[in-house]
């Protein structure tokens, strides 16, 4: 399945888009708040960075977030998400490379981290995939 299809739930599995997995990896970091000090902590502060503030997102490789996620200890999770979507974890980390950056930024329009570390408004990152590819 193309990345297109993947962002706009073409999985056909409930939750199974690739946004709801990013959804769902953010909510379990404890929010963008959590998520992105994390991220920050295990060696992806200026990338991460760029994706909150304004201007170009920086990218970050398959590898860097698996590292910076394993070590954040998110690697189970990605592990199960991976499982439950019928692929290996080294394919769903690189698309959550390409989509993750897109996904902070969207969810950090105002270049500000939303404090606290309540659920992620899924519906929030429901517009996204038009925006990437409208």
């Amino acid at each position: 399945m193309s990345l297109l299809g993947d962002l706009i739930g073409g999985s056909g599995q409930g939750g199974g888009s690739l946004l709801g997995v990013a959804g769902e990896l953010i909510e379990r970091a404890g929010g963008v708040q959590g998520l992105v000090a994390m991220l920050q902590q295990h060696g992806l502060g200026d990338a991460v960075q760029s994706w909150v503030g304004a201007g170009a997102n920086q990218p970050v490789s398959p590898g860097q977030l698996g590292q910076a996620l394993g070590n954040g200890g998110l690697g189970g999770v990605i592990e199960s998400m991976a499982s439950r979507l019928g692929t290996d974890p080294q394919a769903l980390l690189g698309q959550l490379s390409q989509v993750l950056p897109h996904a902070v930024d969207h969810l950090t329009p105002d270049g500000q981290v939303p404090s606290g570390n309540g659920g992620v408004d899924l519906s929030a990152l429901a517009g996204l995939a038009g925006k990437l590819f409208g």
